[in-house]
Formats: C-alpha cells, structure tokens, sequence
C-alpha cells in the first residue's frame, strides 16, 4: 500500500468555502474515490491556505488515473478550479512528496 502525501494551496479569500465545500462532498464523489482506490483519504487546510492531502492506495497514478476516467470528478474539477493558487488543475498538481520516516 502506497502512502501519499502532496501540499497544494487554496486562495486565502476562498478558505471557508473551501471548507464548506468539504463538510458535503457529494455522495457520488465519495463513491468514485472508494472505488478508484482512494483510501484514508484526508485534507488539512492550514489558515494561510496550505492544504495537505494524505491518502493510502495501491498504486496512486493508477488510482489517479481512475478517478480522471470518471465524469462526476470532472464535474469537481471544474466546480474547485477556482479554489486554488496554481493554474493546472488540482489533481495534476499533486505532486507526491517523498516519505523520509514512517513508524509503523
């Protein structure tokens, strides 16, 4: 099982939206993210707008690759584009960070 870590930032004027956003994730999301193979998947959202993302799968770009496929992840796409600093689009921005430790 890979454990994935990446950092992405969200505006500093969308922060609570971004949250709102987050405490409803609609349902067919959440269902297409199980079933891509996205597990123990969580977000952290610092106040400056530093978000970390971790999630533990068994191949990340297969999995990536999977909800890419999906129209309801294209719809969420769209719809959080505006959320983030950079410019390509959230998931081709998480960039895995290298795992130095891991207590098991």
């Amino acid at each position: 099982m890979q454990r994935v870590c990446f950092l992405l930032k969200v505006r500093e004027d969308r922060k609570d939206e971004y949250r709102e956003r987050h405490a409803a994730v609609w349902p067919d999301m959440l269902a297409a993210l199980s079933e891509a193979g996205w597990h123990n998947y969580s977000l952290f959202l610092r106040e400056d707008g530093l978000l970390v993302g971790y999630l533990e799968t068994e191949d990340f770009d297969a999995a990536r690759d999977a909800m890419a496929a999906t129209e309801v992840n294209a719809r969420w796409q769209r719809d959080m584009a505006g959320f983030f600093e950079q410019s390509e689009a959230a998931d081709e921005a998480m960039v895995p960070l290298t795992e130095v430790f891991h207590l098991a």
